[in-house]
């Protein structure tokens, strides 16, 4: 028969022995150390100035003073001495005020196990947790990392009308909420007060398409700061193009260019229309050889047209000899949508029936 337990080392009564009450004394304050053991530290390594009867403390491996060359044992105060257990793996013990439990691996006091943590009501980290707030943590910041490749943070709720976000407080007061509250669309909400709200940026889940204060509300709108919508500004997508109009503000591009067989135009979103063409003003009669232009683009009424005759090829289509001076080129009638032109020759000289003289023709007005 061995002389003590093989768990807790507890001493056995042998027989015939004189003063059993000592052994048996012995066991029962072992016992009374070792079950429930609460110590007052882990890998404590400096033993206190005044220990009280009863504390225990768990050693770390460089343990001094009396504690020394007792590493990693288990140390408390007896009857006014120290006295050291070996604990065994496998053993656990909290510490003394708080809810921290360590469990001896052999080799260190180590947490429980993650299968342990399972199904817990709340875990508070340097905080309290409560019913709504499962998991609180009180620290600088918080750590989410990846074990070898991506890492994703998930927010799940259970219907559309639910709310998914993350919520930004200041003083335990709301000041900014970003996800998908009361809704599928993801949304950015700002306060002041955590009272007031605004819907700063919302995303329509279909189309990914923007709205809320922050953007632009109408083409008038040039509120500062605000987020310029697609198909109320311009830029180099839409500045050249159709122009359009309603009730006079620009619904199209900025400038429209264009080639008819009439000519070339060129719209402004303000109204603005020029047209250009060159004409061929052929022989009308002796005092005059005329033109008709039909504009290329008609305008909202009557142009203002200029006209300027061609003197390269005045030598070559004037075979009557009349000299370019003897000519002057003025308009006729015209109206939103044509115009006559018309070059007449000076008193005392003519055209001939073969005479024909190039005019540049030049519409400035409005097209709405």
């Amino acid at each position: 028969m061995t002389d003590s337990s093989t768990r807790l080392a507890l001493p056995y009564i042998q027989p015939s022995q004189a003063q059993k009450h000592v052994t048996h004394n012995e066991a029962v304050a072992r016992l009374d150390l070792l079950v429930q053991l609460t110590v007052e530290e882990f890998d404590a390594v400096t033993p206190p100035a005044l220990p009280t009867e009863g504390q225990a403390w768990a050693l770390g491996a460089a343990p001094t003073d009396a504690w020394a060359g007792q590493a990693h044992q288990i140390a408390a105060f007896d009857n006014g001495v120290w006295a050291f257990v070996t604990p065994v793996a496998g053993w656990c013990a909290v510490r003394r005020g708080t809810t921290t439990q360590r469990i001896w691996t052999g080799a260190s006091w180590q947490a429980p196990l993650p299968g342990a943590m399972d199904n817990l009501d709340g875990i508070g980290i340097n905080t309290n947790h409560d019913a709504t707030n499962r998991l609180a943590v009180s620290a600088a910041a918080v750590l989410l990392t990846h074990e070898g490749a991506g890492h994703q943070l998930k927010i799940n709720k259970a219907t559309a009308g639910d709310t998914a976000s993350l919520l930004f407080q200041t003083g335990w007061s709301g000041r900014a909420e970003m996800g998908t509250a009361g809704a599928d669309a993801f949304a950015i909400k700002v306060s002041a007060d955590g009272n007031s709200w605004t819907e700063a940026l919302s995303f329509a889940p279909a189309t990914g398409i923007a709205s809320g204060a922050a953007v632009q509300q109408s083409a008038t709108d040039v509120t500062p700061g605000r987020l310029m919508r697609a198909d109320y500004g311009y830029g180099r997508g839409n500045l050249l193009g159709t122009v359009a109009q309603a009730a006079g503000l620009p619904t199209g591009a900025v400038i429209e260019r264009g080639t008819t067989a009439n000519g070339a135009y060129v719209r402004f979103a303000d109204g603005t229309q020029i047209c250009t063409a060159s004409r061929s003003a052929a022989y009308a009669a002796a005092t005059h050889c005329a033109a008709a232009w039909t504009f290329p683009m008609g305008f909202a009424a009557a142009p203002v047209v200029q006209i300027t005759a061609d003197g390269a090829s005045w030598a070559t289509t004037v075979t009557s000899g009349l000299a370019r001076g003897d000519a002057v080129a003025v308009l006729g009638t015209t109206s939103a949508t044509v115009a006559s032109a018309e070059i007449w020759a000076r008193s005392g000289v003519s055209f001939g029936a073969t005479d024909a003289v190039t005019l540049h023709l030049t519409a400035t007005g409005r097209w709405f």
